[in-house]
């Protein structure tokens, strides 16, 4: 397979189903790069709010992330030189990634950047678009989801966990009102790849979802090796 680029395994899913977390550790479990997409666009929105860049100035928007000085190193994210790891989780700029992330050109300018993380020995990557528009040729493509209530309930409990006093009837909104704007956008709007595995983690542990990750990817290598030994 000389010549082949590095495996990908694709996960997408909308806000709060575990897509992150469950891509993070199959990328630990099997030595894989990992790229979050979505703090790419988290970190455009927290720019945005800096610098005070309306999140439907389409044009404004694109140019700072076409030149976005960002930095990813173990597990610390920062912006023009400042750790911005904890600032780009606040709601406000949850919220804005949504609001940016309509915008075609905005993602056109941020797709290249994701690819350059396609490295040896392999990548799992997490996003909305993976498998469909930035990885198409993935290996594996994964489209977790969960139940609007239990997505509410999954967020509700990591915010009070940091001390963030929030109702679960105004994280449902919030969370219902992404999924139409996510599902909506007429620029790589959210949904499966027509050959993407559903994984509905509603009543799923992380372990359990981690786990059956790992039994797409064993089953992938193992038809590969059968299809060519020496691949």
């Amino acid at each position: 397979m000389t010549g082949a680029l590095p495996n990908v395994i694709a996960v997408d899913g909308p806000a709060a189903s575990g897509k992150g977390t469950i891509a993070a550790g199959a990328a630990s479990a099997l030595g894989f790069h990992y790229l979050d997409s979505g703090s790419l666009y988290r970190l455009v929105a927290l720019k945005a709010l800096r610098t005070g860049i309306g999140f439907d100035d389409e044009p404004a928007l694109a140019r700072l992330a076409a030149g976005l000085d960002v930095r990813f190193d173990d597990g610390v994210i920062t912006l023009d030189g400042a750790d911005a790891t904890v600032a780009i989780r606040q709601e406000d700029v949850s919220a804005g990634a949504s609001r940016v992330a309509v915008h075609g050109a905005v993602r056109r300018a941020l797709i290249e950047r994701q690819r350059g993380f396609r490295r040896l020995p392999g990548l799992v990557a997490d996003g909305r678009d993976m498998g469909t528009v930035v990885f198409p040729d993935a290996r594996i493509k994964v489209f977790v989801t969960a139940s609007a209530e239990e997505r509410a309930r999954r967020r509700h409990k990591q915010l009070i966990a940091k001390g963030i006093s929030i109702t679960m009837e105004g994280l449902l909104r919030d969370i219902r009102e992404r999924d139409a704007r996510d599902t909506g956008r007429a620029a790589a709007p959210l949904k499966p790849a027509s050959d993407a595995v559903l994984l509905d983690t509603t009543n799923l542990t992380i372990d359990e979802a981690i786990a059956r990750v790992l039994a797409l990817h064993r089953a992938a290598v193992d038809r590969t090796n059968a299809e060519d030994p020496k691949a």
